[in-house]
């Protein structure tokens, strides 16, 4: 097992992770992918929306990155 950080990028702002040990790299992509669907939820039901990135990582290496982007060529209403 390995640990994995998941820090969550809100524009400026970082929240480090505390980690979470886990058997592989494919089991911490689908952790992010989890996380990031709860953001979404999150900041539709605050009406929130703002990128936001979590940046996986090892205790000493950056592994990768998944993000979330809010794009909408409509005009706000």
């Amino acid at each position: 097992m390995m640990r994995y950080f998941f820090d969550i990028r809100d524009g400026k702002n970082l929240y480090p992770d505390e980690g979470l040990d886990l058997p592989n790299q494919l089991a911490a992509e689908v952790e992010a992918t989890d996380a990031l669907a709860a953001l979404a939820r999150d900041a539709a039901d605050e009406n929130k929306r703002r990128d936001v990135a979590i940046e996986v990582r090892s205790e000493t290496t950056p592994l990768f990155h998944a993000s979330l982007v809010f794009q909408s060529d409509r005009a706000k209403q």
